[in-house]
């Protein structure tokens, strides 16, 4: 059985040089995810690890929906769009043509999925991703300090006995 051997040399912005040596079952998906590890270390190698990892999610995004949803998330994180800003985005991003009415299509089921939400402005949909409440969020927290209330003019009366 005939093992895969990957060899990968990094320098960093300081000159140091890393040499990594990959042996065994090896995959695509382990690739890629050391590749984001270095990129949170901020190494950068001889070749452009940026586009490597871009050219890599190209690749496995292989269906329209697929692709329709990574644009989403990677250009309207939390800004709203249309159908025709997907579709302009898409022509871009992936050269190829599509339909304004197969784009509409998939937002209307993301939507139906609770995935995005969509409201109605004049003759288009404005869509939104929908995001879960982070458990921080969601938690009530009690102010260790809480500012007193507004004084007013008026005097309470109080129990002096």
């Amino acid at each position: 059985m005939n093992r895969k051997k990957i060899k990968i040399s990094l320098e960093d912005e300081d000159g140091g040089k890393y040499d990594l040596a990959l042996e065994g079952n090896i995959s695509k998906n382990k690739i890629i995810k050391f590749i984001e590890v270095l990129d949170l270390l901020d190494v950068k190698g001889k070749d452009n690890l940026d586009e490597i990892k871009k050219s890599n999610e190209r690749e496995n995004l292989t269906s329209i929906g697929s692709k329709i949803w990574n644009l989403i998330e990677q250009k309207f994180p939390h800004n709203t769009f249309t159908t025709s800003d997907i579709l302009e985005l898409y022509e871009d991003e992936y050269q190829e043509p599509i339909v304004l009415s197969v784009i509409s299509t998939y937002l209307s089921r993301y939507s139906e999925r609770n995935k995005l939400s969509r409201n109605k402005r004049g003759r288009e949909w404005i869509y939104k991703i929908n995001r879960k409440p982070s458990i921080v969020e969601g938690v009530q927290q009690s102010p260790a300090y809480s500012r007193p209330h507004q004084l007013s003019n008026e005097i309470q009366p109080t129990d002096m006995n």
